[in-house]
């Protein structure tokens, strides 16, 4: 998202674009903007992020794993093959991950790795303001969580990631 949009544009949108534009605000996961678009008009933009968090809040667990299982592995495949949407791009690049060393790379593969045999979900976190030794750090530490704790605390994280990219692309 390189170009901001104002929260009245937003309001006045057809739902087609309303769902366009905001669509991946949660990864790979339309379906949050279009259920949240007949709750128009917002009057702000935190009303607007409640709004999406809360609709996800209320999903299933069904879709909520899947939206937790739509965020890629940090520094994982994604990344190394081009593919990663470019708010997750710009996002591990603000964090640092496209500069570990090989040492720092094998070893958040490997939590990857453990992570994703222990929970069946990969780690999600917000890491906008954290460098990739914090992110290494909370990896580690959360691979000691419950199930539970893990599938709601990357639910947290995921609307964390989601108001930080609707901050990003709404002006005003």
């Amino acid at each position: 998202m390189t170009d901001t949009i104002s929260l009245s544009t937003i309001n006045q949108l057809t739902a087609a674009q309303f769902i366009d534009i905001l669509g991946g605000i949660y990864e790979h996961s339309s379906w949050v903007a279009e259920q949240v678009y007949q709750q128009r008009p917002f009057d702000s933009l935190q009303k607007l992020q409640i709004a999406m968090a809360n609709v996800v809040r209320a999903s299933s667990h069904t879709q909520r794993l899947t939206l937790i299982r739509n965020h890629p592995q940090l520094a994982g495949k994604e990344a190394s093959q081009g593919t990663l949407t470019t708010d997750s791009k710009n996002e591990q690049r603000g964090a640092g991950l496209d500069q570990c060393s090989s040492e720092e790379l094998k070893t958040i593969q490997t939590l990857n790795k453990q992570y994703l045999q222990v929970f069946e979900f990969p780690f999600v976190i917000a890491v906008k303001g954290l460098d990739r030794h914090q992110i290494i750090a909370a990896m580690q530490l959360r691979l000691h969580n419950t199930q539970q704790i893990e599938f709601d605390t990357s639910i947290d994280e995921i609307c964390k990631i989601a108001e930080i990219r609707l901050r990003a692309l709404i002006s005003g």
